[in-house]
C-alpha cells in the first residue's frame, strides 16, 4: 500500500495529532496549518513536516493529502471539515464538530456525499478502566442499569477568561467538556438519550469578559429507563477528573483516584478495588483505529452516528438550559 498522507489544522492539541500520525506505519504528515506563524514554524520544524501554511485551504484542498485532522478553534470546525470532504479527504475532527444544528446538518450531508470516513476525538472510550467497565456491563454483571453519572471536572478556567473560547461569538462548556462524558455514558450502557433538562450558573467567570454560563448540570433520560446526570465545570478546586458512577441492580461502579471501587452489596466485604489504569490514554490514541478504518473501508470506533448523536444531545442540553424546559432529543442520524 502507498503511504497515506496527512495534514493537521490547528497546532495546539493538533501537535499531538502530528506525532500520532508519525507513529503509524505507512502514514506521513505532509502539511500543517496554524493561524500563529510562530507556533506553525516551531511545530513544523520540531516534527520535520515539509509544508506549513496559515491558510487551511492549502491543507483541505491539497491534491496529495488523504486525511485531515481539524484541531482549530471550535467555530472553524464545520467549515474546515466541509472543505476537506468536498476535496475528497477523510476527516478526524476535535469535538465539538459543530456549534449549531444547521452546521451539523450541513456537515453530515458533506460527509455522506463525499463517501469519506469521519471520526472525532472522543478519547475516553480508549481508557482501559472504562473499556473493562463496558465489558462487564455488556456481560450483564451489573444487571439492569438504574442510574449513571458522568462529570467533566477540570481546572482550566483561564481558557474561558483569557483564551480564544472567551472571544468566540458562542461557547458552551457542555459542548467543550461534558460531551466526553455524555458520549462515554451512552457508549457504556448502550442506550440512547431521549430527553434532557438542566440548570446552569455563571459564578466562576463573574466579572470577566466571558459571556456565557460557565457551569452546567443536566439530567438525561435514556431510552431503556436509566436516568443520567452530567456536570461540566471548568473551574473546580481539585485535580482534573472524569467522575463516573454507574448504579445497576447487581453492582455499582465508582470512579476514583488512584483506584476505582466496585460494590456488590452494602457491607465492608462488598467493596472491591479496581486498579485498571485510568485515564491511561494519550490524545492520539484513536488515530491508529481511524487509519485502519480508512484502509479497511469500515466505520472507525467513533462512528459518524456516534458523532452526530452526541452533538444532538448537546444541542438539546443547551436548549434545555436556555428555555428552562425538558427537551426531547431529535437525531439527525
Amino acid at each position: 500500500m502507498r503511504p497515506l498522507k496527512a495534514g493537521v489544522i490547528g497546532l495546539g492539541i493538533g501537535e499531538q495529532h502530528v506525532l500520532g500520525y508519525q507513529a503509524i506505519a505507512g502514514v506521513e504528515v505532509q502539511a500543517v496549518c496554524d493561524i500563529d506563524p510562530a507556533k506553525l514554524a516551531d511545530v513544523a520544524d520540531r516534527c520535520g513536516v515539509p509544508e506549513r501554511t496559515t491558510d487551511y485551504r492549502r491543507v483541505t484542498e491539497h491534491p496529495d493529502i488523504d486525511v485531515v485532522s481539524i484541531c482549530s478553534h471550535d467555530d472553524a470546525h464545520a467549515e474546515q471539515a466541509m472543505s476537506a470532504f468536498r476535496h475528497g479527504k477523510h476527516v478526524m475532527i476535535e469535538k465539538p464538530v459543530a456549534l449549531n444544528r444547521a452546521d451539523a446538518a450541513a456537515l453530515l450531508r458533506a460527509q455522506q456525499d463525499s463517501g469519506r470516513r469521519m471520526t472525532s476525538n472522543l478519547i475516553l472510550r480508549r481508557s482501559p478502566r472504562f473499556r473493562e467497565l463496558k465489558r462487564q456491563i455488556a456481560a450483564g454483571d451489573f444487571g439492569d442499569i438504574v442510574a449513571i453519572e458522568g462529570d467533566y471536572i477540570h481546572q482550566i478556567l483561564w481558557k474561558l477568561t483569557q483564551g480564544w473560547r472567551g472571544r468566540m461569538d458562542f461557547y458552551c462548556v457542555t459542548y467543550g467538556g461534558g460531551i466526553h462524558l455524555i458520549d462515554l455514558m451512552r457508549w457504556l450502557i448502550d442506550q440512547e438519550i431521549v430527553e434532557v433538562n438542566g440548570m446552569s450558573n455563571k459564578i466562576l467567570t463573574k466579572g470577566s469578559a466571558y459571556k456565557f454560563d460557565d457551569m452546567m448540570i443536566h439530567l438525561l433520560r435514556f431510552d431503556r429507563g436509566a436516568i443520567g446526570k452530567t456536570m461540566s465545570m471548568f473551574g473546580p478546586q481539585r485535580t482534573k477528573f472524569h467522575a463516573l458512577n454507574v448504579y445497576g441492580t447487581k453492582k455499582t461502579f465508582i470512579n476514583d483516584l488512584p483506584h476505582a471501587k466496585l460494590f456488590d452489596g452494602d457491607g465492608a466485604a462488598n467493596e472491591h478495588v479496581v486498579s485498571t489504569p485510568y485515564p491511561g490514554i494519550e490524545k492520539g490514541d484513536l488515530l491508529p483505529d481511524f487509519i485502519e478504518a480508512i484502509r479497511a473501508g469500515r466505520e472507525p470506533q467513533i462512528s459518524v452516528r456516534d458523532i452526530f448523536r452526541v452533538m444532538d444531545v448537546c444541542f438539546a442540553a443547551w436548549d434545555a438550559v436556555s428555555s428552562s424546559r425538558t427537551i426531547r432529543v431529535t437525531y439527525l442520524i
